[in-house]
């Protein structure tokens, strides 16, 4: 760890655990909130970011999700085969019913064809797949384990190091405790001796008025 000058020290400071104590800091956090003006130019605040710019598809349905708005049901009637009911049916609409035919059809056909390429390559992909997935989260489990070992050693390191700046800062605190002790011994010597000089003074300046 890198020397540093530390403002804070958890491991030293229990005096914030008072809930009368703090109670009346997050109230001077808020007064002095309330105080500061805020700027929205301010570079220390990250910019808002927006989501699915580049897809508009995405973009609505997270604003639908966020107005909690019904998802709209998929319309089926195109995937249903149906002939004009009409006894009237003109050829256009035999044409439509008819390129639907098609596409239904067309549809039932690519549906086989993977449905056969699933049935003889499908388990080998998905066991590929697993092993992969398999892979990759060993791999993240062990990168978790690492960053939890070095958090503990940061904070193993942080409680040692404030544990000596506990030391330092209680030597200094008895020392300055010391010295005020001192002047205030002083100060009341010092006093006292003014008094005797005066008491003198006087006792001199009746002497001389005798």
């Amino acid at each position: 760890m890198t020397d540093s000058i530390p403002d804070s020290l958890p491991y030293i400071d229990v005096d914030i655990d008072n809930p009368e104590l703090k109670a009346k800091v997050d109230a001077e956090i808020a007064r002095e909130l309330k105080r500061v003006p805020k700027n929205p130019d301010d570079h220390r605040i990250p910019p808002e970011i927006k989501l699915f710019a580049n897809n508009a598809l995405l973009a609505a349905e997270l604003e639908r999700v966020s107005k909690r708005e019904p998802l709209h049901a998929l319309d089926s009637d195109r995937y249903s085969l149906s002939a004009p009911s009409k006894p009237d049916v003109s050829e256009d609409e035999w044409t439509e019913a008819l390129n639907n035919a098609y596409a239904q059809q067309e549809h039932q056909r690519s549906r086989l064809e993977t449905l056969s390429l699933l049935q003889n390559y499908g388990s080998n992909a998905w066991r590929l797949h697993n092993y992969m997935l398999e892979a990759d989260a060993k791999a993240i489990e062990a990168d978790l384990e690492r960053a939890r070992e070095r958090v503990t050693e940061i904070n193993r390191e942080r409680k040692n190091s404030q544990l000596q700046f506990g030391k330092t800062l209680n030597s200094l605190e008895n020392r300055w405790t010391e010295l005020v002790s001192n002047v205030i011994q002083l100060e009341l010597a010092n006093a006292s001796l003014e008094v005797q000089v005066e008491e003198l003074r006087q006792q001199e300046l009746a002497f001389e008025e005798s």
